[in-house]
């Protein structure tokens, strides 16, 4: 098996493949992050064949590892590097117990963070890529980690994932085109294409920053701000949040704790460059 160990904040993981190609793709993205320490690794995440043959014949890989969930759908071999990266959120999501997660992406300036938040399409990361290049500190995309104890945000930057017409602006801003991982047509999520942290948001993986500012944004509509009251905001947190019930009483106070000491607000935006000035104005305004 094709393996690749990689720290990633806080948290180290063991990446095992069948097939070379798609390992090869995540060891290209993951160049620059270090390994773990000693080499010991909290979580092992696999992309296998759902039987023998499927190896070679209509290959279909399915996401595996340490914890899985049976009724996972394999995906084609085309789309394995997705797959592996799945694989790692899944060990994230049901392995983790650590911190709480957040599914967001997150930005950090002057210590302090700022988490964009929502549904899938919300842009969101498209967002945190764009500042990520323009003097923030990227923290996260996908999950933040909240430390439930201290609520500091830890560093997870993952490779950023990509769809479809977001592709195209980041590669406009961003001219080294090996921080990029493949084109992945007609993934499940459409078009899809990794991006990889830039040098700074790596080198500092371990600094962490406390929570200043809660975002909801929502591409495609016209520019609208519409505040968010403590007890909606707590709902939207539990929603969004990957392991809060497992932590039991640490993860709901965590919860509680964001959900009544920090300011946020939803916001529309039509494209990003509107999206990147209604953020800049909010971050302005909260101080």
């Amino acid at each position: 098996m094709h393996r690749l160990s990689v720290r990633i904040g806080p948290a180290t993981f063991r990446v095992g493949s069948t097939w070379a190609a798609p390992m090869a793709n995540l060891r290209a993205l993951y160049a620059d992050y270090p390994a773990p320490a000693d080499n010991i690794t909290t979580l092992t995440a696999r992309i296998e064949p759902t039987r023998p043959w499927r190896r070679w014949i209509r290959p279909q890989v399915a996401i595996g590892g340490d914890h899985v969930l049976p009724d996972t759908v394999p995906m084609a071999l085309r789309h394995g590097l997705l797959a592996a990266e799945m694989a790692m959120n899944l060990q994230m999501v049901l392995g983790e117990r650590r911190y709480l997660l957040l599914h967001a992406a997150a930005v950090e300036r002057d210590g302090k963070a700022l988490i964009l938040t929502g549904e899938s399409g919300s842009g969101k990361s498209t967002l945190a890529a764009l500042l990520g290049e323009q003097g923030w500190r990227l923290l996260a995309d996908e999950f933040v980690l909240v430390d439930p104890d201290t609520g500091l945000i830890h560093p997870f930057p993952r490779a950023i994932s990509l769809k479809n017409s977001a592709i195209a602006a980041m590669e406009d801003v961003i001219a080294d085109s090996a921080r990029f991982g493949p084109m992945l047509k007609a993934t499940p999520k459409g078009d899809l294409r990794h991006l990889r942290p830039n040098a700074d948001a790596i080198a500092r993986m371990d600094e962490t920053a406390r929570a200043a500012l809660i975002l909801f944004p929502q591409f495609g509509y016209d520019p609208a701000v519409t505040g968010i009251g403590k007890a909606e905001l707590f709902m939207r947190l539990t929603q969004g949040s990957a392991n809060y019930i497992a932590l039991g009483e640490r993860g709901y106070t965590a919860l509680i704790r964001l959900a009544t000491t920090v300011p946020s607000a939803m916001f529309a935006y039509r494209d990003s460059a509107e999206g990147i000035g209604i953020v800049n104005q909010f971050w302005a305004e909260a101080g």
